[in-house]
Order: structure tokens, then C-alpha cells, then sequence
């Protein structure tokens, strides 16, 4: 057996007694508290991104085709279904559903308040059970194959403001030459605790939005993309693009609600930051503890030089038991964790204030490539760092170290 290893392991902290053990347990758990709140601190980052960048692009779709105008309204001009890019976007893999929509601008009147809302009309192509999670009273409303259902889903912010709930009949005003109205029928209420949504989208059927402004049956205000990865939505714009008619536009979801990722992706900078202090700390306490052990076994360095060892092989003693200390520091923290980020994703332990953090409990997201690198980044760091202290043992005199007490 290694020599070195040998005597390691008899002065670890299993073996030895009183300051040394303590030392030892000391830097065990300050390198184990700080990889697992680095740990914990990437699950939330990530499952705050993953959540609200979800509902944004759930409601938008990750591309917005749109007829191409000079005007912000917040009605579209019109496009057929039977356009080249309704036809040919089935060639490109990376898609994998499309959606129908279109906006027109409304007045809700309910008992005693009337608000306005942008109404979005829905298809037959809308995936409801991806946006089913968003309900959280009645139900989806029904479009028929023939004719308009008058049914709509109310946020619930809307809802509160005017009193409703679901079974009630209200009134839409939609303002227009000649100014029209329906009578519909509140089917369902949703949240998704996004103010860009919630405090002004309402969900009708396409079909009505149709009968209102003239439009054919083939005709829709728009078309939402989604893509089978979204991180990888800036290198697919120019694909669907090539496939796409003169007249018409594409649009990022990220662009249209640039304030909103712009937002989480500073997020990005403070955790990164966190994370490089709390790995400072713990990287300067392993190489501090290290210096104390190498104070208290002063004696023994001494003695160990005087019976012939070489510095080299007295400094492999204490780079040995400080890998025993990170590799224990690493297992400890990532079951510790590893393990919090498990309790709060299957539990939810820990609320959130949904009005202040768009999510009504601390949201977990496994990124287990994040988790290998800091790992990886932690033993690659810290054993660097224990080279430092080792280095001191070459100083050392064993006449004065075997009186050292």
C-alpha cells in the first residue's frame, strides 16, 4: 500500500480524536452546505426559467406567422389557411404542432363595471390539454365544426373584477363601424398569474372573430409555432423562414415579450454570482482547515522528516486527506441536495406569493448536465487549492517541528 495513503487514512477523521476530528467535520460540512446550495440554487433558477418561459410560450406558441402591416393595432390583418406556408411548414421536422388564432379588442359589461379585454379567438387545432393545466374552475370551451359556440374563458383576475363566475352571461361590445355585440356564456376561468395575460385576455372562438370582421372561413389573424426545443429557437427562425409567403412576418415569442425573458435571463447573472461567492467561501475554508491540520501534525511532519520521508511524500499525506475531506464534502452535499430539490418537487413545501412570483410554490427544473458541471468545477477547484497548503511542508525544519508543541 502506498505509504502516503496509509498514514492518510490513520490520522482522518475516523481515527483521530478531539480538535483533529473536529476540524475534519468542520470541512466536511462547510464544503457540503456550499455544493448543496449551489445545487438547490440552480434547480430554482431553472425552475423559475422553465415555468414562466412555459406559460408565456403555452399562451403564444414559441413563433407568431402574421400577415405583414405597418400598423400595431392589436387586431391582425387577415391570411388564408390555404397560404404556401400553411402547406409546406409540415416539411420542417422541428415543428411540432400549429395553432389558429386571432385578436379583437372588446368591452365586457358585467353587473356593475365594464372592462376591456382583447379577446382570442381560438380553432379546432387549440391544444386544450396543454392549456387545461391553466384552469382552475369549469372547463374548455367547445368549438363546433359548424356555426359559433358563444362560449369564452375569463382570467381569473378579469373574473374578480367583474364579479363573475362560471355559468354567468355577459355581454361583449366589440367597438367597430358598425359597432356589434354578442352575448355569450362564461365557461370556464383560468390563471396563468401573468399580467400580460391575464389582465386583458379573454378565450372566444375564431369563428366568431370571423363573423365579425367579414372574413371567409379559411381566413385567421395568425398562426402559433411550436418547436420540439426551444433553446433553439434563434437558429430555427431562418428555416421557417425560407418557407414562408412575401406577405407575411415571423415573430419570437421572445421578441414580442422581450421585457419578460430579458428579465430571466438576468436572473441568471445574480445566481451566478451567488453561487462564485458561496464557492469562495467554501474553497478558502478548505484551504484555512488545511493549514490548521497541517499546524497540529507539525510534530509529526518533523518526525516524519528526520526518519527519511520526503516532502513530496509528506505533502501527498495531507493532499490525500484533503481529497478525502472534498470527496466526502461532495457526496454529502449532493445527497443533501439533491435531496431538498426531490422533497420540494413532489411536495411543494415551500410557497411562493403567486401574485409577486407568476408560481404558487418554489418550482424545481433537473438539469443534471448544470449539476455534473458543478460538481466537476468544485473537486477541480479545490484540489488546486490544496496544493497551496502542502506546498508549506517543505519549509518546515524537523529539529524545531519535533519541539513544536
Amino acid at each position: 500500500m502506498n505509504l502516503s495513503y496509509f498514514i492518510a487514512k490513520r490520522i482522518s477523521f475516523k481515527k483521530a480524536g478531539g480538535f483533529s476530528a473536529t476540524i475534519h467535520k468542520i470541512a466536511v460540512g462547510s464544503l457540503a452546505l456550499g455544493l448543496a446550495v449551489s445545487l438547490v440554487s440552480f434547480m430554482v433558477l431553472g425552475g423559475f426559467q422553465s415555468t414562466v418561459s412555459e406559460k408565456v410560450y403555452g399562451f403564444t406558441g414559441h413563433y407568431q406567422v402574421q400577415r405583414f402591416t405597418m400598423s400595431n393595432a392589436f387586431e391582425e390583418a387577415p391570411f388564408s389557411l390555404n397560404s404556401d406556408f400553411s402547406k409546406t411548414y409540415q416539411e420542417l421536422p422541428f415543428i411540432t404542432k400549429v395553432q389558429s388564432f386571432a385578436h379583437k379588442a372588446a368591452l365586457i359589461k358585467g353587473e356593475d363595471e365594464v372592462e376591456g379585454v382583447l379577446m382570442k379567438g381560438v380553432g379546432q387545432d387549440f391544444d386544450t390539454l396543454s392549456f387545461k393545466k391553466y384552469v382552475i374552475d369549469g372547463r374548455m370551451i367547445h368549438v363546433p365544426d359548424e356555426g359559433i359556440s358563444n362560449e369564452v374563458m375569463l382570467s381569473q383576475f378579469i373574473a374578480n373584477k367583474l364579479l363573475l363566475k362560471v355559468g354567468d352571461k355577459i355581454t361583449l361590445y366589440f367597438v367597430q363601424d358598425p359597432p356589434r355585440y354578442r352575448r355569450v356564456e362564461v365557461v370556464g376561468i383560468f390563471q396563468t398569474y401573468l399580467e400580460n395575460f391575464d389582465e386583458k385576455i379573454i378565450i372566444g372562438e375564431l369563428q366568431t372573430i370571423r363573423n365579425l370582421n367579414n372574413w371567409t372561413k379559411d381566413q385567421i389573424g395568425g398562426m402559433e409555432i411550436f418547436v420540439d426545443d426551444f433553446t433553439k429557437i434563434s437558429s430555427y427562425s431562418p428555416e421557417i423562414e425560407e418557407y414562408m409567403d412575401y406577405d407575411l412576418k415571423l415573430i419570437s415569442s421572445e421578441d414580442k415579450f422581450v421585457e419578460i425573458f430579458d428579465w430571466l435571463k438576468l436572473l441568471d447573472n445574480n445566481v451566478y454570482v451567488f453561487i462564485g461567492l458561496i464557492g469562495f467561501v467554501a474553497i478558502f475554508n478548505m484551504g484555512a482547515i488545511l493549514f490548521i491540520l497541517i499546524m497540529e501534525r507539525t510534530q509529526m511532519i518533523g518526525l516524519l522528516k528526520a526518519l527519511g520521508s520526503s516532502n513530496v511524500q509528506i505533502q501527498r499525506i495531507f493532499f490525500w486527506n484533503g481529497i478525502n475531506i472534498l470527496m466526502r464534502g461532495i457526496v454529502i452535499g449532493n445527497v443533501l441536495g439533491l435531496g431538498i430539490g426531490f422533497l420540494q418537487d413532489q411536495f411543494k413545501l415551500i410557497p411562493l406569493d403567486a401574485a409577486s412570483y407568476y408560481m404558487s410554490y418554489v418550482p424545481i427544473d433537473w438539469n443534471w448536465p448544470a449539476f455534473i458541471l458543478i460538481n466537476i468545477g468544485i473537486v477541480i477547484l479545490t484540489a488546486a487549492v490544496l496544493i497551496i497548503p502542502v506546498m508549506v511542508i517543505s519549509r518546515v525544519d524537523p529539529i524545531r517541528s519535533i519541539r513544536f508543541d
